[in-house]
């Protein structure tokens, strides 16, 4: 079987659901991983799920995805606009990158509207609630074959 496709969600996200829904759905982040399962099982992949408030915790499982995944799809959240070492992780990864944000960051706060991220994002896929991140499994797992 091959490599599996990493999602990885930052800090907050584990309040998916309860937290500002106007804003970010009332998925659960439980919901999130069920859809992400889903699609990736539908284009014959599988996915490893996390999610963590700490950025060293982040940083550990991109580095181990440099040798355990095909692609990795990452919601940083609030450290995409902050951590320079996220970065510094992620443009040591070989793979796809496909940076996914349950809202559309472009149309919030003007700190929102810049990623360290996406400077090393293949892609990014924002603005589409919970199905963001399934979009983001089926662009990672294309990306990947």
């Amino acid at each position: 079987m091959s490599k599996p496709i990493y999602v990885l969600s930052g800090p907050n996200l584990n309040l998916l659901g309860t937290r500002e829904p106007e804003i970010y759905g009332k998925a659960t982040l439980d919901d999130v991983r069920v859809l992400c399962e889903q699609r990736a099982s539908s284009l014959g992949r599988s996915v490893v799920f996390r999610q963590s408030n700490h950025e060293g915790q982040l940083i550990d499982w991109v580095q181990e995805a440099r040798k355990e995944a095909c692609a990795l799809v990452i919601n940083p959240a609030g450290y995409g606009h902050t951590s320079i070492a996220l970065l510094d992780a992620l443009k040591m990864l070989e793979i796809p990158i496909i940076e996914c944000h349950l809202s559309n960051p472009a149309a919030r706060e003007a700190f929102r509207h810049h990623t360290y991220v996406s400077l090393a994002a293949t892609g990014v896929v924002s603005g589409f609630g919970a199905a963001s991140y399934e979009l983001a499994v089926e662009a990672a797992a294309k990306l990947s074959a």
